[in-house]
């Protein structure tokens, strides 16, 4: 595959299509199973300073267009899970470190932990629309996300803040998150929504609101990486509802230089992200489409040709 290798910010990667935040990725043998299977890079699980237990079940709930989660950030915290990040290393493939924190500082000492442990990258989730204080509310603050991506620059690796698809605020984060020295900008995290068990009369999920991830949110993906492509020079890192190799290209040529996997890995099984490459690069063949870079932007650009900007 080697029209599909990706560099991003210093980082290499065999192909485009990653492992997302928050599946299959508790352990380092997990998350070097689905490397050794085909994906381009592997994302942890969101890891912060101390342990946390994350909330109550149910966690999870189906929908007939995706799926519904409220798990709260579980994890050991970062001294413990650097275990793990070391292990996933065996796969071969770029490990990117997802952290979350309350602060720029701890965020800043979260990402040297990360590098340590050797992490090529972090990813900064600024837009977990489940967790109070640790989140959404600081993706949607240009000053402070800025402060926290340049601390997390101290580690010396590629930082990657994700955004939430509800921030209003789109170029203005994005030119924080340029100007702060970010790789590239993630998005989208899931979106806020909540399922009702009638029978029960209550809410499904133990929190009662989640994030709603999978098929029903490729549209926001693509209209959020579309828009990210025309506010800034930084790559951008898709993420939502990509099941296939063609959701893949949409994203690719919405403006992405990369994608991630989540929910699919769930319905196709770990090989997923390797699939998803395999058929991406046939689609890219049968299009005449050589190399990745000749795809990224393609349909703004195409855009821009058809109005005579």
């Amino acid at each position: 595959m080697t029209g599909l290798s990706v560099s991003l910010g210093g980082m290499e990667a065999r192909n485009p299509v990653f492992l997302a935040s928050g599946i299959l990725d508790e352990t380092g043998a997990s998350m070097a199973r689905i490397a050794c299977l085909g994906a381009g890079a592997i994302v942890t699980k969101s890891v912060g300073m101390e342990p946390r237990p994350g909330h109550p079940n149910p966690c999870v709930a189906e929908t007939p267009c995706g799926l519904l989660n409220a798990m709260g950030l579980p994890n050991p915290g970062m001294e413990a899970y650097a275990e793990e990040i070391r292990a996933a290393l065996v796969g071969g493939v770029p490990v990117i470190a997802s952290i979350y924190g309350s602060s720029p500082r701890e965020f800043g000492e979260l990402a040297c932990m990360a590098r340590d442990a050797g992490a090529s990258a972090v990813e900064l989730n600024l837009s977990c629309p489940h967790a109070k204080g640790l989140g959404l509310e600081m993706g949607q603050d240009p000053v402070l996300g800025g402060d926290i991506v340049k601390a997390c620059k101290t580690s010396g690796i590629p930082v990657f803040p994700k955004l939430s698809p509800h921030v209003n605020n789109l170029g203005d984060m994005a030119k924080a998150f340029q100007d702060a020295g970010a790789a590239g900008i993630v998005a989208i995290n899931t979106l806020r929504g909540m399922a009702i068990d009638v029978e029960a009369r209550m809410p499904v999920l133990g929190n009662s609101t989640g994030g709603l991830s999978g098929p029903a949110v490729k549209p926001v993906g693509l209209r959020v990486v579309y828009e990210l492509y025309t506010h800034t020079n930084l790559p951008v890192i898709g993420v939502g509802g990509i099941t296939s190799g063609r959701d893949a290209l949409e994203y690719i040529m919405a403006g992405a230089s990369a994608v991630q996997v989540g929910t699919a890995v769930l319905q196709r099984g770990p090989g997923a992200c390797g699939d998803i490459a395999r058929e991406l690069e046939e689609l890219m063949g049968s299009m005449g489409l050589e190399r990745l870079h000749e795809a990224v932007g393609i349909a703004n650009m195409e855009r821009r040709r058809g109005s005579g900007e």
